[in-house]
């Protein structure tokens, strides 16, 4: 009996921390989903090796830092418009359609800084084509497939996938920044000059926007917003909650007794003077504190952390790359116990309280005169710094309508990168006059503000899932307290 019960105990342990890690969920997805996740993968490998050396690469040109904080104000500038003009067309065009195109500009980029030379050639391509110059998401990619991810989940498991989706992405940006450090110096070690193995990270670069674009041909139809609007979600009774409400603001009102209308295809563009007036509301609050939180993620980008750690301690590209890759993959760990808090403290807490630790590391970040210091204080921040990504985007996506979902989003990421923009020139400038330091104390700063901002605004929100969850625990008490009953009658009989 001992080794069966100790069998069962394993088993059980084992299925809950499955189910705590969003393993199950993870397991039971689409096709589709696990092709969104590759493509996440591919593409942040591309961005983090891009990333590592961009700013290396223009100063290795001889540009000033002025200049290498103007290129990549323009290129986040570029990115909103293009961006925002994919994303508003996206559900009429086809999504698939996007992402390849999205992924073909990855490839134009990347031939034309592989070859060329010219600052304002580099600039266009960047502004035209997609360029990260932060190692974070750029293009219309991020604003698509959260939006598929989202009708292709319910949501009840939709923080675990998002989560996973973060993860892949992290993974891809550590991989990434490791591989590119390496080979980098490398190559020059065997010879080369730095500028040579530069562009050769440009070449794989636009390699990877192909295979990117090959991947993205296989996703199925159901990806699309027509059959995300034929194929409304329910709650446990059959009742669309989605198409009922952008979110739940009373957890009071009873359920409708009539069936839903027929759900209407979505309209071919969605605009904010579109959008329902709760959606548009929360919309406005979310991009107003988001304006902040993306201007401090500007102003230090991982190219410029690298470019700085460079400056400031003399560090090769392969150790560099090994410091940004360690970072990545720390915070990878931590992105997948994201959806499991969550669950048990709600999505906006899940988000202030793992992000607000990260914004007082970076505001910490260049003090330290110590090497050993500077990257505790790097990987730290890397742990918590990206948990709330995941539990923003399932509460993005729960708090309006699905077909204003792609939409939303990429008005969502434009107003972000809008405000991005002026990040690197903002550094760049106080970098040119000795005052690199002040960008990290003040990105810190700001970022802290956005946490106590979402958490003023947002805590007490009842979104979609709310109602699902809180019946399921109904549910759950009241078998516990039939069983219970039953229990006690039965030792009272047992007693007689």
């Amino acid at each position: 009996m001992a080794p069966s019960s100790s069998s069962t105990t394993a088993t059980n342990f084992a299925h809950k921390a499955a189910q705590e890690l969003g393993l199950i969920t993870l397991s039971q997805c689409s096709k589709d989903i696990y092709l969104l996740l590759l493509t996440r993968f591919i593409r942040m490998f591309a961005y983090g090796s891009s990333t590592l050396i961009l700013a290396l690469y223009f100063a290795a040109l001889g540009h000033s830092d002025t200049k290498i904080g103007l290129f990549m104000s323009l290129t986040l500038v570029g990115d909103v418009l293009i961006s925002l003009a994919l994303t508003m067309v996206a559900d009429s065009l086809g999504r698939r359609r996007i992402l390849i195109l999205g992924a073909l500009l990855m490839t134009l980029s990347g031939a034309v800084f592989a070859t060329l030379s010219n600052y304002w050639i580099l600039l266009l391509a960047a502004v035209v084509g997609v360029i990260s110059p932060s190692g974070n998401e750029i293009g219309p990619f991020r604003a698509v497939e959260e939006s598929t991810i989202a009708h292709l989940s319910d949501a009840n498991t939709r923080s675990d996938i998002f989560a996973w989706y973060v993860v892949f992405g992290t993974l891809g940006t550590a991989g990434g920044a490791l591989a590119c450090g390496w080979v980098t110096q490398g190559l020059q070690a065997a010879g080369w000059s730095e500028l040579a193995a530069f562009r050769l990270v440009f070449w794989i670069y636009a390699a990877i926007g192909l295979v990117k674009a090959g991947i993205s041909l296989y996703l199925s139809p159901a990806c699309e917003a027509q059959q995300a609007a034929a194929k409304p979600e329910e709650d446990p009774e059959g009742i669309d909650l989605q198409e009922q409400q952008p979110f739940l603001a009373d957890g009071n009102s009873a359920a409708p007794a009539a069936a839903p209308p027929k759900p209407k295809p979505p309209p071919k563009k969605y605009g904010i003077t579109t959008l329902s007036p709760k959606s548009r509301a929360t919309l406005i609050r979310l991009c107003a504190l988001f304006f902040f939180d993306s201007l401090a993620s500007g102003m230090v980008p991982n190219s410029l952390i690298a470019f700085f750690m460079e400056r400031k301690f003399g560090m090769p590209q392969g150790k560099l790359g090994t410091i940004l890759a360690a970072a990545s993959f720390v915070s990878s760990i931590g992105n997948i116990m994201a959806s499991s808090i969550a669950k048990r403290i709600g999505l906006v807490k899940t988000m202030v309280f793992t992000h607000l630790p990260s914004a007082i590391f970076l505001a910490l970040f260049p003090l330290p005169p110590s090497l050993v210091i500077t990257i505790i204080l790097l990987v730290a921040r890397a742990s918590l710094s990206s948990m709330d990504q995941a539990p923003r985007s399932a509460f993005l996506s729960a708090v309006v309508l699905p077909e204003e979902r792609t939409a939303v989003m990429g008005i969502v990421n434009t107003v972000k990168t809008m405000s991005q923009s002026s990040g690197p020139l903002i550094t760049g400038t106080l970098a040119g006059g000795g005052r690199f330091w002040v960008a990290f104390v003040v990105a810190g700063a700001l970022k802290a503000s956005y946490d106590i901002g979402m958490l003023t605004m947002f805590v007490g929100m009842r979104i979609e899932g709310d109602r699902q969850r809180e019946r399921a625990d109904d549910d759950n008490a009241a078998r516990e307290s039939d069983e219970h009953s039953r229990t006690s009658e039965e030792a009272a009989d047992q007693g007689k």
